[in-house]
């Protein structure tokens, strides 16, 4: 156990600060590369609710459906390709399965369908994929990408063909299954829903009020880089109802308040949860920043990402394991002259955010 204690997972957190004024600000690509967020979670300082173009914004987040016990060659339906992959953006993600264990599967926006597979499920499949790289010794997990859009993974191409004949006649995969799409909603699904038990899911929109709230002082444009962890863990705590007041001294580890702190008179507390798009985060994004202007000039707002810890894929569609974390979210934090500072993290063994 001591062992263990002394060897903490390594976490990656990257840093980028930049002004929505800068024609060249990478932030609208840097929100499309995590497709699959499950949680969306705003803090605003001096605010006791949201103005009503913000409102518009949380209560907007597209719809989603939930497909029950769904065989994932369907996602290979000519129709469906031709319907709704092809002709907008669709996201889908199975549910409830563990990526460390259970087969996951994703399908992403421009037509790329990922297979995380156990080994035996692998070799029944008998399709060409990749040894996954958060196996510990032996290969015990794999990878199967084909693009449905291009080459020979698109409909009548040879690696099309091979896959849907694996998942009909030899592994024949079910699974509980996310799907959402954009634009037009669910119009383009519903061939497909039609043939399965589904329901549809609006994300849940909850909001706190906080009075009296301890903040950084240093919270501010000028945030240091040496800053960034303790802030981002003070956020994570507001956003969980931890109190950071006053920690128990007899603690080996305690949350604390950043110091040196000031006070809030009010602050408010806002999160969704459910299958988020890049879009609609986006579009949250672009009314806060409307939040943030004259007269009513609060000093910054906080907007927090998490992606799901089970998806296969995570920033950019690179493999993503859950061994030790499973983390993948980003932090922007916005301020009054239209700078922002983004934090992109990930897990012990994710690949670096772009």
């Amino acid at each position: 156990m001591l062992a263990e204690v002394g060897r903490p997972p390594r976490s990656l957190l990257v840093c980028e600060r930049s002004s929505f004024l800068h024609e060249q600000n990478r932030l609208s690509a840097q929100v499309e590369q995590l497709h699959f967020n499950h949680k969306v979670s705003v803090l605003l300082p001096e605010c006791g609710s949201a103005p009503s173009h913000l409102e518009e914004a949380l209560d907007g987040f597209s719809s989603f459906y939930l497909i029950r016990n769904l065989p994932i060659y369907e996602l290979l339906d000519r129709d469906f390709l031709r319907a709704a992959v092809f002709q907008g953006s669709v996201y889908g993600l199975s549910h409830r399965t563990r990526i460390d264990e259970d087969n996951c599967v994703a399908l992403l926006p421009k037509g790329r369908l990922v297979l995380s597979l156990d080994k035996d499920s692998y070799q029944v499949l008998g399709v060409q994929g990749h040894a996954s790289r958060f196996n510990h010794r032996a290969a015990g997990r794999f990878v199967v990408c084909v693009d449905l859009s291009d080459g020979g993974g698109a409909p009548g191409g040879r690696s099309y063909q091979r896959l849907l004949t694996g998942l009909r006649s030899r592994l024949q995969m079910k699974a509980d299954f996310l799907l959402s799409h954009h634009p037009g909603g669910g119009a383009s699904l519903q061939p497909l829903l039609s043939r399965y038990e589904w329901s549809e899911h609006r994300p849940e929109v909850s909001r706190r009020a906080l009075a009296e709230l301890s903040c950084p002082a240093l919270l501010t444009a000028d945030l240091q880089p040496r800053d960034a962890h303790a802030v981002l863990e003070w956020l994570g705590a507001v956003d969980a109802a931890i109190g950071c007041e006053d920690p128990p001294p007899s603690f080996l580890s305690s949350l604390a308040c950043p110091e040196p702190t000031t006070t809030l008179s009010g602050a408010l507390s806002v999160s969704v949860c459910g299958l988020l798009l890049p879009h609609d985060v986006h579009a949250l994004v672009q009314r806060i920043r409307r939040y943030l202007e004259p007269p009513r000039q609060p000093p910054w707002a906080a907007l927090t990402v998490h992606g799901f810890a089970d998806a296969p894929v995570c920033w950019g569609g690179s493999e993503h394991g859950v061994l030790k974390g499973g983390g993948n979210f980003y932090t922007l934090l916005m301020f009054q002259d239209h700078t922002y500072q983004l934090y992109l993290a990930a897990g012990a063994h994710d690949s670096c955010p772009p």
